[in-house]
């Protein structure tokens, strides 16, 4: 297995091109794209050519309904979220199918159960050579705020 990684080289949005560099480089490759709901609108429109040239790839999008590692440092430095803020609604699932992929959706109040079965599916469509785009809702997290915090803690 392999992967691409972005990280924090100011890449923010690079998935779609990557996913289909990736696919044309190995046709034989698993791609998965994992995207932000902020990220992913810088290249979701590549779903479209994913499906029209028979390149597919997952995309599991992340919909948190903001702009959070932004807005995370803006609320401290300005106390204010302004243009952080995303429209938790927005059906990402939707708009992938309207580029021609097959669009999914996993509520926030899904089980484990619903959750696995639906990336099964999405594996299961995958397989016959559909591009997936996976719109999985999110609640509101601290993570990276506890991880900030413990790598204070280890640098003292």
């Amino acid at each position: 297995s392999s992967g691409i990684n972005a990280e924090y080289g100011g890449t923010l949005g690079v998935g779609g091109g990557f996913a289909l560099g990736s696919k044309s480089a190995r046709p034989s490759a698993d791609v998965w794209v994992l995207w932000g709901d902020g990220s992913c609108a810088y290249s979701l429109a590549e779903v479209e050519p994913s499906s029209r040239l028979g390149l597919p790839f997952i995309a599991i999008i992340g919909n948190d309904g903001s702009w959070k590692q932004i807005e995370r440092d803006q609320v401290k430095m300005l106390d204010s979220p302004v243009a952080c803020r995303l429209d938790r609604s927005t059906p990402y699932h939707r708009v992938g199918e309207a580029y021609g992929a097959v669009g999914m959706l996993i509520p926030a109040e899904a089980s484990v159960d619903e959750m696995r079965d639906t990336l099964l599916s999405a594996q299961e469509e995958y397989r016959k050579g559909r591009t997936v785009v996976v719109n999985v809702e999110l609640g509101n997290s601290a993570f990276r705020e506890q991880q900030e915090i413990e790598e204070r803690k280890r640098q003292m």
